[in-house]
């Protein structure tokens, strides 16, 4: 054991670290170790071979297996570098060796946020790679109709570009850890020259794992409206019960939700079709309700399908999201044969994730979520979010199918260090987790909570709790912005310019920072102002990006944003 001193030295040193200077580090060390067994165990021979692995991630998965297939590499001698893209300089890439990348599909087939510049940039420009080596490791979730479309365009690009495939792509599903270290051995055995399958220009032949997703059966136990009397907005406290449940504060759960039966009877009664009917729809056999009902995506279609439908409806068809029954009733399709057809090409309902809003240290057994009901206007009539609207639905005793999507990067920190919790609307339901933990597990460091809603009365969001933690101390200060209260809008980035002083005395200390709520525009703006701050009291705009940037990286500054 290390004596106190030199372990609060250690520790320092790598929190400090950037991910290269820790996997640096662990090199060195175990240099410097491996020196006083060199005598009793045979050197690892070094391969002068240069490997970059470059990952892009929204969830911190890609993150966490860069850095284990750098350790991984090592050990046969390889030293690779990793980079994260959005740090990643793009004129390096015409002067690297080997290029292995890692990379998250989210959303309709896009890249993270923090993988768009290179994304963009293999898409673009038009230089050649004619030197270069490179494979794809994607990574996505099969319940979704683009499965990794953002590796699958990376790789397609890169060999466009001229680039040589060292492997061709593995596609990973959410259990992906297994797959992902054997496609990454085989690299390996490439790069040091060891018997492997990718000299042959075949697929390695990698067993795929019979698991997948675990899905629970939960019971409703709670189910409130947090909303009060007056508000324009409606949003759901929901408590799930499930047996041998886990997830931990950070956690999304992923729920599946079920089409309206008003809206199946409208299509039914519209195409004449018979709901007991069965069709055969990607290799299973459903009847014509249950597909309907649990199985397709028949509101805000995606314009890819929209064009299908134009294409047997025999229609021109404007691209733009519609409804199913919206086409059926201005184009209708009047046989059964082409109903059957157009039923094939439609997608499957894709789930929906949502913040755990609970600590299993404190609520055993339980789930709970936070939930807005998204109503909106639509050619005269009120609409309703799929999910949301599926979800507010529910009472209490009934049954709900759910899983877990885990978020490796979303954690929090050690129980001493200081964290600063920035979540307006919705997005304060990470860090209702957050909290319930950290007052379960007795967390001495310091949290700071920015709420921000529109109006105090109504849609202070677990007011009483939040109330609580601040008169018991688990709670160190908080600041809540309501944009409607006022003549002039209040928001949260506001209320965080109002604090700039005191802030950057936290984040001078060591803070971390996390975001939860809508991206676009609320989390650009937070952004903005957190770079206002740090050049209120640093070294200038550059330097403030720069000082951001290196948050982000170290993981002291992280974002969970829809």
């Amino acid at each position: 054991m290390l004596a106190e001193n030199k372990l609060v030295t250690l520790q320092q040193l790598i929190e400090s670290a950037t991910n290269e200077e820790l996997i640096w580090m662990n090199g060195y060390l175990n240099g410097i170790v491996g020196k006083n067994f060199e005598n009793s165990a045979p050197a690892v021979p070094k391969i002068s071979t240069k490997v970059t692995i470059a990952y892009g991630t929204e969830t911190g998965n890609s993150k966490k297996l860069a850095l284990d297939f750098a350790a991984r590499a090592r050990k046969q001698g390889v030293i690779a570098k990793v980079q994260a893209l959005d740090q990643y300089k793009l004129n390096d890439l015409q002067k690297e060796e080997i290029f292995l990348t890692i990379l998250s599909t989210h959303g309709d087939g896009e890249p993270p946020i923090a993988a768009k510049k290179f994304y963009d940039h293999v898409h673009q420009n038009g230089f050649k790679l004619s030197k270069l080596k490179f494979a794809v490791l994607a990574l996505g979730d099969s319940s979704y109709p683009l499965f990794c479309k953002a590796g699958e365009d990376v790789d397609a690009q890169l060999k466009n570009l001229g680039a040589d495939c060292l492997l061709p792509i593995q596609k990973c599903d959410v259990d992906y850890e297994e797959e992902a270290m054997a496609w990454f051995d085989e690299i390996v055995k490439s790069v040091t020259g060891g018997k492997s399958l990718a000299l042959t220009g075949k697929a390695a032949p990698i067993k795929k794992k019979a698991t997948g997703k675990k899905y629970y059966e939960g019971r409703i136990i709670t189910h409130l409206n947090l909303n009060d009397y007056g508000s324009l907005k409606e949003t759901y406290h929901i408590e799930i019960e499930a047996e041998e449940i886990e997830y931990q504060p950070g956690d999304s759960i992923g729920i599946v939700s079920e089409n309206h039966s008003d809206m199946i009877n409208a299509i039914l009664e519209i195409t004449s079709a018979a709901d007991a009917s069965y069709i055969d729809y990607r290799g299973e056999m459903f009847s014509v309700r249950e597909l309907l009902t649990q199985k397709l995506n028949i509101v805000y279609m995606p314009d890819r399908v929209v064009k299908q439908y134009a294409q047997i409806a025999g229609h021109e068809i404007l691209p733009d999201r519609q409804d199913l029954l919206d086409l059926l009733t201005d184009y209708p399709i009047n046989s059964v044969d082409r109903f059957t057809e157009m039923v094939k090409v439609l997608e499957p309902i894709t789930p929906r994730l949502y913040s755990i809003s609970s600590s299993l240290e404190a609520t055993p057994g339980e789930v709970h979520i936070t939930v807005a009901k998204n109503s909106f206007y639509l050619k005269g009539e009120q609409r309703l979010g799929l999910a949301s609207g599926y979800l507010s639905l529910f009472k209490t005793g009934e049954s709900i199918k759910f899983y877990v999507h885990p978020n490796h990067q979303f954690r929090l920190p050690a129980d001493d260090k200081d964290v600063i919790m920035i979540g307006p609307g919705t997005g304060i339901a990470p860090f209702r987790a957050f909290l319930a933990e950290r007052e379960s597990t007795g967390a001495t460091g310091r949290n700071w909570l920015f709420f921000g809603e529109q109006h105090f009365t109504s849609d202070f969001l677990y007011q009483t709790e939040i109330q609580s933690w601040s008169e018991t101390g688990v709670l160190s200060k908080v600041a809540t912005a309501f944009s409607r209260d006022q003549a002039f809008k209040v928001y949260v980035q506001d209320k965080m310019w109002e604090h700039r002083k005191e802030l950057s005395v936290w984040i001078a200390n060591g803070a971390y920072i996390y975001l939860c709520g809508s991206r676009d525009p609320m989390s650009y703006d937070v952004e903005k102002m957190f770079i206002k701050i740090l050049e209120e009291f640093g070294e200038g705009s550059s330097e403030a990006e720069k000082v951001l940037a290196e948050m982000k990286e170290r993981g002291r500054f992280i974002t969970d944003v829809y």
